[in-house]
């Protein structure tokens, strides 16, 4: 019989619907260029404290927000692939999911990275860009506009295509449960993530040392 388990604990939940409005944010900001890019350099920073807080989350969050509850080697990959998944891949992120998260983390590190650095030599230039070279800092920006953003705009497309696939071909709502949290599982012994008031608070200080963090970095440039 199902029953009902906390799998997304309500910090997890946060960052996962702050970055869309952030990867929103930055579309929108960086299309209008002008005035706008100071705005799109905020969203920036905005995103590389929820990745950091992300990145310090995935080892102590709830259980199946951890990255040892999800990243997997291949054969993981390949058995999910042949419908012999491992009963965890069918609670938290699948190995596909997984594959996502860790590509989307990587791809967003390196744009923000891009950012910091670049110089378009137009509207925007990076906090850290006296830190490169001059050619270094055009490389950084021909990556965020040429390759950077294609990526990750690829990247999106396929996780929301994944989400309908999912929705439509095997009546499994992946939205949901990022909204409320619980998901309903097979197996009565299934290890539920902690999310209480303590786990909160600890994520609101995990969060606020990362906003530190950064802005402690873009300081760098004064």
């Amino acid at each position: 019989m199902p029953h009902r388990i906390r799998v997304w604990d309500l910090p997890t939940r946060l960052f996962h619907w702050s970055l869309v409005a952030c990867i929103a944010g930055l579309v929108l900001t960086g299309y209008a260029g002008g005035a706008r890019m100071e705005w799109h350099a905020r969203i920036g920073y905005a995103v590389l404290t929820l990745l950091l807080f992300r990145l310090v989350w995935g080892f102590v969050g709830g259980h199946w927000s951890r990255f040892s509850s999800f990243v997997r080697g291949p054969s993981h990959v390949a058995a999910y692939l042949r419908g012999q998944a491992h009963p965890d891949s069918l609670v938290g992120h699948n190995p596909l999911g997984a594959l996502s998260v860790v590509a989307m983390m990587v791809l967003l590190l390196a744009q923000v990275a891009t950012g910091l650095v670049g110089d378009d030599e137009i509207s925007f230039t990076g906090p850290l860009n006296r830190f490169v070279t001059s050619a270094q800092g055009l490389a950084a920006t021909w990556y965020h506009k040429r390759i950077g953003q294609w990526a990750i705009l690829g990247l999106v497309i396929l996780h929301v295509g994944a989400v309908l696939f999912y929705l439509w071909r095997r009546g499994e709502n992946l939205v949901r449960p990022m909204v409320h949290g619980d998901k309903a599982v097979g197996m009565a012994t299934t290890v539920a993530s902690r999310d209480d008031a303590r786990s909160r608070a600890a994520a609101l200080m995990v969060l606020l040392a990362c906003a530190g963090a950064v802005t402690g970095l873009v300081q760098l440039s004064r």
